[in-house]
């Protein structure tokens, strides 16, 4: 029973983080209406940053605090300066210059920082919350501070002007440019706000699968499951998708496949959801006029 407990709740802290980098990548799709494969590297960049402030000396909060404004800084110039050139081109060509995008960042991180894998400290202590032995206190700190941040997130787009910009931009660019809103500015700062999000993924996962060029693909494999099976187009669905993959994955790979054959949780999930509910759980099947 307890290691039943502990797997579920080991589960809740990554789904925290898949919840993080599915919302990111609906939060660029419903702008869009394109994945952002280059999510990843950009959580990716943002953690090499955190480990250069934090091996500077910086302290861990206020590293983490610098890295999420910086995060937010490169994904509003990374729109500005490589996807809005490419907005008016055919899908395919934008959809090869978010792979190239992501190349290019995964190449840059390895060519700057180097291959070699290395540690990532984790601000919360060693021994387990409270006396318990079921998570340990980075478990439970990665949580909180998800769960913190989508309360955050769910409050600015609920209740701030900027946040209603943005979700008039994403369902109705058109109408909102008649209204005022400056349409190009508003996806910049969504850009924005998902390279941040992103950033917070990447610094919160990167102390249990170290940090190296290469520990976010499969991490946004089960981010991609995870929005996919909530709905592309809905932000809620993403974050209970997240919750949903993370644990799933922990208990099939503890109790039926093996932790070998975990990443096929995501794939199958992946699959699944495209043959069966291609729209996900909380998302809505377009309709169209015959």
């Amino acid at each position: 029973m307890e290691g039943l407990i502990h797997q579920v709740v080991a589960g809740l802290a990554n789904g925290g983080i898949y919840a993080s980098l599915a919302l990111a990548l609906v939060l660029i799709y419903r702008a869009t209406h394109l994945v952002n494969f280059a999510q990843g590297e950009l959580a990716l960049v943002s953690t090499y940053l955190a480990s250069v402030l934090i091996d500077a000396g910086v302290p861990y909060w206020a590293a983490f605090v610098a890295t999420v404004a910086l995060s937010f800084v490169l994904g509003a110039a990374i729109e500005r300066l490589v996807i809005r050139p490419a907005s008016r081109a055919p899908v395919l060509s934008v959809v090869i210059v978010f792979i190239g995008l992501m190349v290019a960042l995964n190449g840059a991180a390895g060519w700057v920082f180097g291959y070699t894998i290395r540690p990532f400290p984790s601000p919360f202590p060693r021994e387990p919350p409270f006396g318990n032995h079921y998570i340990g206190s980075h478990e439970l700190g990665a949580i909180a501070v998800t769960l913190a941040m989508l309360v955050l997130l769910y409050l600015f787009f609920r209740f701030t002007p900027l946040g209603l910009a943005l979700r008039a931009v994403a369902d109705n660019p058109e109408s909102s440019r008649l209204v005022g809103i400056r349409v190009g500015r508003m996806l910049a700062f969504g850009w924005g706000l998902a390279a941040a999000v992103g950033a917070v993924a990447g610094v919160m996962i990167a102390p249990v699968v170290f940090l190296d060029p290469s520990m976010m693909a499969g991490v946004m494999l089960y981010a991609f499951a995870a929005a996919l099976l909530g709905g592309v187009e809905s932000p809620g669905g993403a974050v209970v998708g997240g919750f949903v993959v993370g644990v799933l994955e922990n208990l099939l790979g503890a109790y039926v496949i093996g932790t070998e054959l975990k990443l096929t949780v995501a794939l199958a999930l992946i699959v699944g959801v495209l043959v069966v509910r291609p729209a996900g759980l909380f998302g809505t099947a377009p309709v169209r006029r015959v």
